[in-house]
């Protein structure tokens, strides 16, 4: 698809507002939806794609992924999840550790995903800070929606396993006492 204005015809249309139509048109240009509707009509000269037979609905958003910093087919190299140094790793940024070649990006948006909120770690109790990017782009910079977007804390059989293992416990004073 080209980046000029195009006209997306026919199959099940799902719209974030309004009930779902079927064999309408949705308009839209420079990346915006213009228009959308079955009394919609597609404009001379743009692009057209046939939807027919086919679920047309808003890109998707996951809030919790390690998309770019647990990468695939990169094995160690590709695996900055986790800074497991220490269990408080508030100031870590999965920003930083994003590599936007990551072939789990492809996957998203194949799988109609969008847009993600990259989380880190997931084996300490902190893990630090999040990250909202799109899922296309060839550099982060060029991806980032909002960073940061969040903190990142795990519970449960991660930080047990990862920590416990080690005999180790967040510092004193990072828990609320007993």
């Amino acid at each position: 698809m080209g980046a000029g204005p195009m006209a997306i015809l026919g199959g099940q249309v799902i719209p974030i507002e309004g009930d779902p139509f079927r064999d309408g048109v949705i308009l839209v240009e420079g990346g915006t939806i213009r228009a959308l509707g079955t009394d919609v009509r597609a404009p001379d000269g743009v692009e057209r794609v046939d939807a027919t037979g086919k679920v047309v609905l808003p890109g998707l958003v996951d809030a919790h992924v390690h998309l770019g910093v647990h990468e695939e087919a990169e094995g160690w190299a590709g695996q900055d999840t986790n800074e497991m140094t220490d269990p408080v790793t508030a100031h870590v940024r999965a920003l930083d550790g994003i590599n936007p070649a990551d072939l789990g990006f492809q996957d998203a948006v194949a799988g109609g995903v969008l847009t993600v909120n990259v989380n880190p770690g997931s084996g300490n109790p902190i893990g630090g800070q999040t990250v909202a990017v799109r899922c296309a782009g060839r550099t982060v910079d060029e991806m980032v929606l909002r960073s940061p977007s969040g903190a990142k804390s795990a519970l449960g059989e991660n930080p047990k396993r990862v920590f416990g293992d080690r005999k180790e416990s967040p510092p004193p004073g990072s828990a609320p006492p007993r």
